[in-house]
């Protein structure tokens, strides 16, 4: 039996894990999980699976928390604060951390669970695209293994062959027979929209994807494409892989969540109806496979499977990412943390769909860090992005 920390579980990652825990009550036991706010979540939460400990980030949501596990008699200890969701992340006793924390909030709990050993399924992105180079060096120090939960990049992990699997960040692509990584997306729900009707976007559209089902600020990235971006730069770091192989393609059906191009006219592609309960299952029962709860694809019912080049004109923020990944870790950074500025601006009805793009640019592009060479760095370059980021907001704002 597995035993499991969630960082992150009342979000759509975190609530998706506990229903795969639930179908397999003799494969897995939730040691602790963690939350920011969300009390009546979490409440259920301790009550269907009794964890020994919870962490909320907020101190008042422990408080409340507290009272209400009391009242019903429930033996779970509560802590709150970064410090204590950085302890829970270390514990002795958990086999698995799932790191679905959104945000560079999950930066430094993800760190403290790769210091202590071990295995990480991520699922915060953020994570690993703004330390790159100080998390894959803390991966090999510590022995942590890493297993990725996006669809994308778990895609590409089930199509890898079993020893790359086994040394992510480290194998060479060329060296296993591998030409390049294909990854596909969505395009998200703004895809047949003109330039114009662009403009006029409201978050309530912009957070209705297609297929997927996502917290708020995952589909706004996924509206402005901005999360392809984030998700080259994962993919790069967890794939060891050169500019020259990987690869974006759009796919509106989100059936192929990525594929596989191998030297010899080879293409493995993993397949499967969009539900992240597949990805999340796969990793936590691997190399096995178990019931995640998902339904079948039913092949005589699809009728196209289409693939496009993205259109840099229309979802600039796309480029934008693949950019600042070539520019180096600070560009990285600047542009994950203005974006999740803006994007919480733009949910708050604070600025227009376009000024996302136009404000990540404009601060990109001011910007002027030195390569971060700690983690210190990394955190103090963030601050001040974010701080640059509200300025911009706040002239804009008549």
């Amino acid at each position: 039996m597995k035993k499991i920390t969630i960082l992150g579980s009342t979000g759509s990652v975190g609530i998706n894990t506990l229903s795969i825990v639930e179908k397999n009550p003799n494969l897995f036991k939730i040691i602790a999980l963690v939350a920011n706010t969300d009390v009546a979540t979490m409440l259920k939460q301790c009550k269907l699976f009794s964890p020994e400990w919870v962490a909320m980030k907020n101190e008042k949501s422990a408080n409340i928390l507290k009272i209400e596990l009391k009242k019903r008699k429930i033996k779970t200890y509560v802590l709150y604060g970064e410090q204590a969701i950085c302890q829970l992340a270390a514990l002795p006793e958990t086999d698995q951390v799932i790191a679905a924390i959104v945000g560079m909030a999950g930066l430094l709990p993800t760190l403290a669970a790769i210091n202590a050993g071990k295995t990480i399924l991520l699922a915060n992105k953020e994570s690993l695209i703004t330390s790159g180079s100080l998390f894959m060096k803390a991966l090999s120090f510590s022995g942590a293994q890493i297993l990725p939960i996006d669809s994308e990049h778990n895609a590409v992990f089930q199509a890898l062959p079993s020893n790359m699997q086994k040394n992510l960040g480290v194998s060479n692509l060329k060296k296993n027979g591998i030409k390049k990584i294909v990854l596909t997306g969505s395009g998200g729900p703004l895809y047949n929209f003109s330039s114009s009707d662009l403009s006029n976007v409201t978050p309530r559209q912009a957070c209705s994807h297609p297929n997927w089902k996502m917290g708020k600020k995952i589909s706004i990235d996924s509206a402005t494409m901005m999360n392809k971006g984030l998700e080259y730069a994962e993919a790069r770091w967890l794939f060891n892989t050169l500019e020259s192989e990987i690869e974006i393609l759009i796919h509106p059906e989100s059936i192929i969540h990525s594929m596989v191009q191998y030297y010899d006219g080879a293409v493995l592609a993993q397949l499967s109806v969009p539900d992240i309960r597949i990805a999340i299952s796969y990793a936590m029962s691997w190399p096995d496979r178990i019931n995640s709860g998902a339904d079948f694809l039913n092949f005589s019912k699809i009728n196209n499977l289409s693939f496009f080049e993205p259109d840099f004109v229309q979802f600039p923020c796309l480029k934008l990412a693949i950019d600042a990944f070539s520019e180096g870790q600070a560009a990285m950074i600047v542009l994950n943390a203005v974006n999740e500025i803006v994007v919480s601006a733009f949910l708050e009805y604070k600025i227009s769909f376009n000024k996302i793009f136009e404000i990540n640019f404009e601060v990109l592009m001011s910007s002027c860090f030195s390569e971060p060479t700690c983690i210190e760095d990394i955190l103090e370059i963030d601050k001040k992005s974010r701080t640059l980021a509200r300025k911009k907001i706040l002239s804009l704002i008549p």
